[in-house]
C-alpha cells in the first residue's frame, strides 16, 4: 500500500511540473513568437524542408528520378575536385593544402587490467591516455615509404594486396600506398570465420597479407593451405606473431621494418605506377549476410563519383572538423567516409566500439572514454549504436527523482513540437540538452546513420538531445555506400533522402509483392541505383553479376533488392525488402525487418531477430535482453536466479512477449506479423559467433541453422 501511494505521489508531483511548465512555455511563446518570427523565419526552414528535392526525369513515376541540382541536363557528378580523378590524387592535394595540420590519431594505452564480473567471468579493462597525432606530411612520407617497401619485396602493380586489421591509422596508411602505388586493395572483414578468410585470399589471389599482430593466429591454421601467400605483414601493437607458426616459404615483416626497407635511397627512386580512374581500387568482401561473403569490384572512379555525393550533403566540411573512426574499415560506409575527411584536411581520431564511451565495455570504470577526449564534431553510426544511446539516455532519466523526470520529459516533447515547426531551443539546449551531448563529447554537428533502417524514434530522439541533425543514408557495397541522403534542412523523419548528384534511381515494378510505380498515392518498387558510383560487378562471378546488374539506356545499374516508395518531394522510403518478405502458411507477407525494427525499441531488447516460413502460420522472436531491464522485469514478478535462469522462466517468458506484443500495436503492426512465441537469449550475438555482421545485422541462413532445433521446438508448442 505504501508504495502505492508512493507512485501515486510521483505521479501526482510529474503532472503538477509538466503542468507548470506547459503555462511558461506557452507564455514564453506568445512573448518570443513575433520577433523570433522575423528574425529567424522559421517559415523559411519550412519551406526548405518541404521543397521537392527530386524529380523523374522521363516524367514517367518509375523514374529515373535525378536531384533537382542535377537534372535532367547535367551530367551526374563524378570528382569532389576538378584536379582529382583517382583516390591518391586526394591525398596529394590534401598533403599541399593542409601538410602540417594533424591528420590521423592514436590513443595511448596507459594500463590494462583484468576485472572480475558477478557472473564470474573476466573481463579487460583499459586506462587511455591522450590522442598522439601525426600531420598529412608525417601520413605522406610514411605512406610513401610503405608503398615502396612493398614494391621493393615483390609487390607488383594491379596485382591485389590484403589487409586484414581493425580499424586504426595503420590500416588507412596502408591503404593509401596501395591506391598510391596501384595495388588493388582487398578488404577482409578482422571478424570472420578461418573457412571465410580461406575463401578471400584463394579468390583474390593474393601474396602480401598486411595483418594486426592479433589476427595473425587466424591466419596460423590456414597458412598452409595458402600456397600463393608469400609476405605476412604486420601491424605490431607492441607485439610480434612467433615466426615459428608459420612455414619458412612465408616471410614475416613488419609494417615498420618495410617503411625502412622503402626509404632506402634505391627503393624511393623507384617509378610509381600511377593508377587510371577505372583502374581496380577495392576488392570489398561482403560480411557475408545472406551466404558466402562476395567480392566486389570497385574502381577509383567509383569511389571518387560516390564521394562526391556523399560530401555534397556534409556542409563546410574542413580543417576544423574532427572525425571518430571506430566502425570498420573494411565497410564502405567508413571507408569513403574516411578518405573524404582526409581529402578536405578533418583529422580522424582512432577508436573502437569497446572504447567509445566513458560506459564502453572495455573503458574502466572512471576513466574516459574516446570520445570525451576527441569531442569529435563528426560521426558515422549504425542504428545499434543509436538505439543503445537511445535506450542508456531514457534509463537514466527514468532512474532520477519525479522533478527531473518530469523536467526532461517536458524539455523533449517541447522540443520535439519546436523542431518540427522549424523552430529551434536554444535556452533548453544549453541548459538541459547540453549535458546528454556530452555522452558523445558535446562537439558533434552532425551525424551520419547507414547499414541498416533507423528507426524514427531513435531518429528524432539524436536530433533533440544530442543537438545535431542525423542525416539517415541509403547505400549498399555495390554503391560504394553512395546513393540517397537526407538533407541538414529536412525536418522529417523515416526516410533515406533524395539520389545523390552522383546517381539516379529508378523503380522497377515486383508485382509478386504487390508493388508497381503506378501504386497511390507514391509510386513503389525495387530500387535500382546507377551512375559512376555503381561498382564494376562480383569478383569471379559472372552469374551472380549478370544477375544484379544491368545496363539501362546506356547507364550501369545495380538491382538492390530493396523495395521503396518515392515521397512526392521526391525522397526515398525503403518500405521493405525481397529477401525479408516472407510468405506465411496462411498467404500473409511479413517483412520480417520492419517488424524488427519497430520492436527493437522496447527497453528490454537489446538485439533481436524476427523468424518467420511459409510452413507455419505465425512468427517467433529471438532477444538478447538488457541485462538490468530483465532482472527488474524477473523481480516485478517475483522471480530470483541467475541471468541464464531468468532467461528460461515462463512468467518471464511470458511478461517479455507481452510487452513485445504491445509495442508491436502500438507501432501499427498487422497481427499476424506479431510474434507468439519468444526465446530469450543470455548472451550477446557478437561478429564472431557468425550470427550477425560487423555492423551488427542479422545473417538470417546462419541464425536459422543455428537456432533449428529452437526453432522446431518452439513451433510444436
Amino acid at each position: 500500500m505504501r508504495l502505492k501511494t508512493k507512485d501515486t505521489m510521483a505521479n501526482l508531483l510529474e503532472k503538477s511540473v509538466i503542468g507548470l511548465l506547459d503555462v511558461i512555455g506557452s507564455v514564453y511563446e506568445l512573448i518570443v513568437f513575433v520577433p523570433y518570427y522575423f528574425l529567424c523565419k522559421p517559415y523559411k526552414k519550412m519551406e526548405r524542408s518541404r521543397r521537392i528535392k527530386s524529380t523523374s526525369i522521363s516524367g514517367d513515376p518509375s523514374g529515373p528520378y535525378r536531384a533537382v541540382e542535377v537534372g535532367g541536363n547535367k551530367k551526374l557528378a563524378t570528382s569532389l575536385f576538378e584536379d582529382c580523378s583517382t583516390v591518391d590524387d586526394l591525398l596529394k592535394r590534401a598533403v599541399q593544402m593542409f601538410s602540417s595540420y594533424k591528420c590521423l590519431g592514436t590513443r595511448d594505452l596507459l594500463s590494462e587490467e583484468d576485472e572480475m564480473q558477478s557472473n564470474g567471468k573476466i573481463f579487460k579493462k583499459v586506462i587511455m591516455g591522450e590522442y598522439r597525432w601525426i600531420t598529412f606530411e608525417d601520413m605522406f612520407t610514411r605512406v610513401s615509404h610503405f608503398g615502396s617497401g612493398l614494391l621493393a619485396t615483390g609487390q607488383q602493380p594491379r596485382k591485389n594486396v590484403m589487409i586484414f586489421c581493425e580499424t586504426k591509422a595503420e590500416w588507412m596508411i596502408a591503404a593509401q600506398a596501395c591506391f598510391m602505388y596501384n595495388f588493388p586493395v582487398v578488404t577482409l572483414y578482422a571478424t570472420l570465420g578461418k573457412e571465410a578468410v580461406l575463401h578471400g585470399v584463394h579468390e583474390s589471389e593474393v601474396s602480401h597479407i598486411i595483418v594486426s599482430a592479433q589476427l595473425t593466429s587466424k591466419l596460423k591454421g590456414i597458412i598452409t593451405r595458402l600456397p600463393n601467400v608469400t609476405h605476412l605483414i604486420y601491424v605490431g601493437d607492441g607485439k610480434s606473431p612467433n615466426k615459428s607458426d608459420f612455414p619458412e616459404s612465408v616471410k614475416l615483416m613488419s609494417m615498420e621494418e618495410v617503411e625502412v626497407l622503402g626509404s632506402q635511397p634505391d627503393n624511393i627512386r623507384t617509378p610509381v605506377t600511377k593508377p587510371m580512374p577505372d583502374d581496380l581500387a577495392v576488392i570489398m568482401y561482403t560480411s557475408g549476410s545472406t551466404g558466402v561473403p562476395k567480392g566486389v569490384l570497385i574502381t577509383h572512379k567509383n569511389l571518387m563519383s560516390g564521394m562526391t555525393g556523399q560530401c555534397e550533403k556534409i556542409l563546410s566540411l574542413g580543417p576544423k572538423d574532427t572525425y571518430i573512426g571506430y566502425l570498420p574499415l573494411a565497410h564502405v560506409l567508413e571507408l569513403s567516409a574516411e578518405i573524404s575527411c582526409l581529402a578536405h584536411g578533418a583529422c580522424i581520431g582512432y577508436s573502437s566500439p569497446l572504447t567509445l564511451t566513458d560506459n564502453s565495455s572495455k573503458i574502466k570504470k572512471g576513466s574516459k572514454g574516446d570520445v570525451s577526449v576527441l569531442r569529435p564534431t563528426l560521426m558515422a553510426a549504425v542504428p545499434m549504436i543509436m538505439d543503445r544511446l537511445y535506450k542508456g539516455v531514457w534509463e537514466k532519466v527514468n532512474m532520477g527523482g519525479s522533478f527531473s523526470k518530469a523536467l526532461f520529459e517536458w524539455a523533449y516533447d517541447y522540443k520535439k513540437k519546436q523542431i518540427e515547426k522549424g523552430r529551434n531551443t536554444p535556452i533548453l539546449d544549453k541548459y538541459i540538452f547540453s549535458k546528454v551531448s556530452l555522452v558523445l563529447g558535446g562537439h558533434v554537428r552532425m551525424m551520419l546513420s547507414g547499414g541498416a533502417p533507423l528507426s524514427e524514434k531513435t531518429q528524432r530522439f539524436m536530433n533533440i538531445c544530442f543537438r545535431c541533425p542525423v542525416l539517415q543514408g541509403y547505400g549498399l557495397t555495390e554503391t560504394c555506400g553512395a546513393g540517397t541522403i537526407t538533407e541538414v534542412g529536412d525536418l522529417s523523419t523515416g526516410r533515406v533522402g533524395a539520389p545523390l548528384i552522383c546517381c539516379e534511381l529508378r523503380l522497377r515494378d515486383w508485382p509478386e509483392g504487390n508493388y508497381t510505380s503506378k501504386d497511390k498515392p507514391c509510386p513503389r518498387g525495387e530500387i535500382l541505383l546507377g551512375g559512376g558510383n555503381i561498382v564494376l560487378g562480383y569478383h569471379k562471378k559472372p552469374e551472380k553479376t549478370k544477375e544484379d546488374f544491368l545496363e539501362i539506356d546506356g547507364t550501369w545499374y545495380f538491382c538492390s533488392g530493396d523495395i521503396g516508395q518515392m515521397d512526392p518531394d521526391g525522397c526515398l522510403r525503403v518500405i521493405d525488402r525481397k529477401k525479408d518478405l516472407v510468405k506465411l502458411q496462411g498467404g500473409e507477407y511479413v517483412a520480417v525487418s520492419q517488424v524488427e525494427t519497430v520492436l527493437k525499441m522496447v527497453p528490454i531488447v537489446e538485439q533481436i531477430y524476427i523468424h518467420a516460413d511459409s510452413n507455419h502460420d505465425c512468427t517467433l522472436v529471438f532477444i538478447v535482453p538488457n541485462n538490468k531491464h530483465l532482472e527488474d522485469l524477473a523481480e516485478s514478478l517475483g522471480v530470483r536466479g541467475e541471468l541464464e535462469d531468468l532467461c528460461k522462466d515462463k512468467k518471464v517468458e511470458n511478461e517479455v512477449l507481452r510487452k513485445l506484443t504491445e509495442s508491436g500495436i502500438k507501432g501499427e503492426l498487422e497481427r499476424f506479423c506479431l510474434p507468439r512465441k519468444v526465446k530469450i537469449c543470455p548472451e550477446p550475438w557478437m561478429p564472431e559467433s557468425g550470427l550477425v555482421t560487423d555492423s551488427f545485422k542479422v545473417k538470417r541462413k546462419n541464425f536459422e541453422e543455428h537456432f533449428k532445433d529452437d526453432i522446431v521446438e518452439m513451433f510444436k508448442k
